[in-house]
């Protein structure tokens, strides 16, 4: 039951994809930086980084509208992505991109205001022909590598959300405050069947960390695929995490 709500949430994420776009868009913070315009996606990226602390990737696993669309390519390929230094492609766009938000904002000096709805038509991203071809070159960018190499690739390479949240994970860890996370509740009633690591919907060999008595792996979305899936229940919902 759990997983035919987080992907029908999924499914309506996408579905209002083209009014949301430019909430989630990294280019229009830099044109607002420009203007010393505080935007719709520096409060949302903003909001990302602040509720990951206690919830960690969650918005990825429950209410993304590019893993919506990544998860709609399963039905072509399920191939896990391979894992590697190809996963810190994501930090280094991430990285500069931070610095060329940082860059304009002191070009300008100072921030000007605030505005939710900046360069939207009524809180609308995609209103015009020109929004189309954005909205449409977007969907191509996260669908077709999904398509080509399998599983959440656009997350694990290309993501330029994920930074925020795994960063405020590690925070938290940092911390040692509490955050939603999976644990492993009975690693002795393991029988190595291999679901969990079938059933994730990021390829992580779930199994192999569960050998090591620890679920730790950046990329994990937190959407309970793993849990749902394991005949035996070894693994659960934690908020607590041992320091």
């Amino acid at each position: 039951m759990r997983q035919t709500i987080r992907k029908a949430l999924l499914i309506f994420s996408l579905l209002l994809f083209p009014v949301t776009l430019y909430y989630f868009s990294p280019a229009l913070i830099i044109n607002a930086a420009f203007d010393g315009i505080v935007n719709g996606s520096f409060i949302v990226f903003l909001l990302m980084l602040i509720l990951s602390v206690p919830f960690g990737r969650l918005f990825c696993g429950y209410i993304c509208p590019a893993g919506g669309l990544q998860e709609c390519a399963f039905a072509v390929n399920k191939k896990s992505p391979k894992q590697g230094w190809k996963n810190y492609i994501k930090y280094v766009i991430w990285a500069i991109w931070i610095a060329a938000v940082i860059f304009c904002y002191c070009q300008k000096g100072k921030i000007i205001g605030v505005d939710f709805l900046y360069e939207t038509n009524s809180g609308i991203s995609v209103s015009d022909i020109h929004s189309y071809i954005i909205y449409y070159g977007i969907v191509m960018l996260i669908f077709i590598p999904s398509i080509l190499f399998g599983k959440r690739v656009f997350c694990h390479y290309f993501c330029w959300m994920a930074p925020f949240m795994i960063l405020g994970t590690k925070l938290r860890k940092l911390l040692h405050l509490p955050g939603l996370h999976i644990k492993i509740k009975n690693k002795g009633a393991c029988i190595s069947c291999g679901k969990c690591s079938q059933n994730c919907p990021m390829g992580i060999s779930v199994s192999e960390n569960i050998a090591k008595g620890k679920i730790n792996s950046c990329e994990c979305i937190q959407c309970g695929a793993c849990i749902d899936a394991c005949p035996k229940k070894v693994l659960s919902y934690g908020m607590k995490e041992g320091k």
